[in-house]
């Protein structure tokens, strides 16, 4: 955004942008809540980001067996 002379910090980008989404979720009459804050810092070696990208494939895997999926409430 710097390019337009404009300078934002990611907290206010990620907050912009999860407003507009909670606004159009609501006028869609859609259930949706947000996970309340955001964990950002910087990737210093290709191995952390190696194993930051490990997570995001396989994390969604996990969901099947996961206490928090509505299936499981007997866990």
């Amino acid at each position: 955004m710097q390019a337009l002379g404009l300078h934002y910090s990611l907290s206010q980008i990620v907050g912009s942008y999860k407003n507009v989404v909670s606004k159009l979720s609501r006028k869609y009459e859609k259930e949706f809540a947000w996970q309340p804050s955001f964990y950002d810092h910087v990737i210093p070696k290709d191995e952390s980001l190696d194993k930051i990208r490990e997570y995001i494939v396989n994390n969604p895997l996990k969901w099947e067996l996961d206490r928090n999926n509505p299936v499981n409430l007997w866990m």
